[in-house]
């Protein structure tokens, strides 16, 4: 029996066709897959990204107050608010998606001014600063992503979004 056992300790079954395999062996003798191959890694980098992406977007959606043929519509102006603003506003004046990310996008851009007008202010100003124009740039990459998904949904830490009007 104690040969039974180790017989049983160097042998494997192949992962592709269950055939056994000697220990030693680099690829099976049925199949000829290789032995003891490296499962695919996953990138944890990417899941961790879009974990995290998903719980700083996790803010309140309203896009089924929307019409869907106006969101459909008007996806590029929507995009185009977190840009330059005006342009969906002039553009698309009629369009209630698009007025929603414009609003945002304004807000955003009230933010930029403040942040560069905060800059005069030495040694603090040029530490908070650099700080808000990356916390507006993501903020405004959120909501590109937002328009492009055809979504209304607030951004995050913003405390006007923009729905009242």
């Amino acid at each position: 029996t104690v040969k039974n056992f180790k017989e049983v300790l160097i042998m494997m079954n192949c992962k592709k066709c269950g055939q056994e395999i000697a220990d030693g062996l680099n690829v099976c003798p049925a199949c000829g897959a290789a032995v003891n191959e490296p499962a695919p890694e996953q990138n944890p980098q990417a899941n961790n990204f879009s974990e995290r992406f998903e719980a700083l977007n996790n803010t309140p959606d309203t896009t089924g107050n929307f019409d869907a043929a106006d969101i459909e519509k008007n996806k590029v102006m929507a995009v185009l608010a977190y840009i330059i603003f005006l342009i969906p506003l002039l553009a698309a004046k009629d369009s209630k998606f698009a007025r929603f990310h414009t609003n945002q996008g304004l807000v955003l851009f009230i933010g930029a001014i403040l942040s560069s007008v905060i800059t005069v202010i030495p040694i603090i100003g040029w530490i908070i600063a650099p700080i808000a124009g990356l916390a507006i740039t993501v903020l405004a990459i959120i909501g590109i992503v937002n328009a492009i998904g055809g979504k209304a949904k607030e951004l995050p830490g913003i405390p006007w979004d923009g729905s009242s009007s």
